[in-house]
């Protein structure tokens, strides 16, 4: 399980644009990653839109957000274009860099248990060691926990 001080897994996903995104290639500048479990649902989507509006603030800050779910390229791309998102969407389709990261792991819901995203999102600093760990986060406080952590 990831925590603050450690250093990121590298990784090297599939960007909703068709472009390969590389954390190694981010070095030297701070990123966000965000684990979400499925496109166009209601949280969600809360969560997306709330960083979509805030991305004016995170730019401003430097900052490089980038959200994963095991959903493929092409579900991504209708999410984003449906929500007008203004941040890539990585496919993690076999879940390993949400496995690296601690954001894989059993859930429960209606007395079902599976295995499937944790809602989880990552701050790296410029070199690649974790800052800020958010876990059991909840779509509608995500960016502002987020923003705040980045002091705006």
């Amino acid at each position: 399980m990831m925590e603050v001080g450690d250093m990121a897994p590298d990784f090297e996903l599939p960007a909703d644009n068709g472009d390969m995104v590389r954390l190694a290639d981010l070095r030297g500048t701070r990123v966000i990653l965000y684990f979400y479990p499925k496109d166009d649902t209601s949280g969600c989507t809360k969560q997306a839109c709330g960083f979509r509006d805030a991305m004016p603030a995170i730019r401003e800050r430097d900052a490089v957000l980038l959200g994963i779910s095991p959903d493929p390229v092409r579900s991504h791309e209708k999410f984003r274009d449906k929500y007008e998102l203004n941040f890539p969407l990585l496919a993690d389709e076999d879940h390993s860099v949400a496995l690296a990261y601690g954001a894989w792991g059993k859930k429960k819901l209606y007395g079902r248990e599976y295995e499937g995203i944790l809602r989880s999102t990552f701050v790296i600093d410029a070199d690649g060691r974790v800052e800020k760990v958010f876990r059991r986060v909840r779509p509608a406080e995500s960016a502002a926990q987020v923003l705040a952590e980045l002091g705006a």
